[in-house]
């Protein structure tokens, strides 16, 4: 692992907390790796070892769950290296794929962050090579739209459906409803605008519309 970006969500909203670190992977790094991520060996010399960040890492993941895209590949790398440092494993159960997300909404579909971002609209033209705090940012929209869209809230459908359906098991979304609100104007509210309309002078209507009693 040569870096790690996180980024923390609330209520499937990003607050201003992340966690972004290099680490100097203690190996020359292969050509083709890094025509991906553009990290150098030169680049990581002076980077600190995971182990040493480590700590700091599991403190801020606490004991979140963990969104990731092709999450048990990313959880193969967090986890070696938990462990080449003796320490405890993060629970695969803490897992949430957006592949696996992805694959029930879409199916047949391209799955990659980046067609993800396609289908969406996502702007991702300042990603011209893969960065974990970037792809993080790139990732808490697909999330979103995902599990729902930026309007969860307004679907209407009952509870325990639809959206909620279609995500995987493991995201879990409570959908509340309000009942209707009175959207009547009062007879003091018609007062006041038949007062109003009184002052009103050379109106755009002309008085071209009349009352059908429809």
């Amino acid at each position: 692992m040569v870096e790690i970006g996180c980024i923390e969500m609330i209520n499937r909203v990003a607050t201003s907390e992340t966690f972004h670190a290099y680490f100097n992977p203690e190996r020359l790094m292969p050509a083709q790796a890094e025509a991906v991520h553009g990290l150098s060996d030169v680049f990581l010399a002076d980077k600190p070892l995971f182990g040493e960040q480590a700590a700091d890492l599991l403190a801020f993941l606490a004991d979140s769950p963990l969104v990731a895209h092709n999450a048990s590949f990313d959880f193969g790398f967090l986890n070696a290296e938990l462990d080449r440092c003796g320490m405890e494993a993060v629970s695969t159960e803490r897992m949430v794929d957006t592949i696996a997300i992805a694959r029930t909404r879409h199916p047949g579909a391209k799955l990659s962050l980046d067609a993800l971002c396609t289908r969406y609209g996502i702007d991702r033209s300042h990603r011209t090579r893969h960065g974990a705090l970037l792809d993080a940012e790139l990732l808490t929209q697909v999330y979103v739209e995902l599990t729902g869209g930026r309007q969860i809230g307004l679907e209407l459908v009952a509870e325990g459906s639809a959206a909620a359906d279609e995500a995987d098991s493991s995201v879990k979304m409570e959908l509340r409803f309000r009942a209707a609100r009175p959207h009547r104007a009062s007879d003091s509210e018609r007062g006041a605008h038949a007062e109003f309309m009184k002052t009103v002078q050379s109106p755009l209507w002309g008085g071209q519309f009349k009352n059908s009693g429809d």
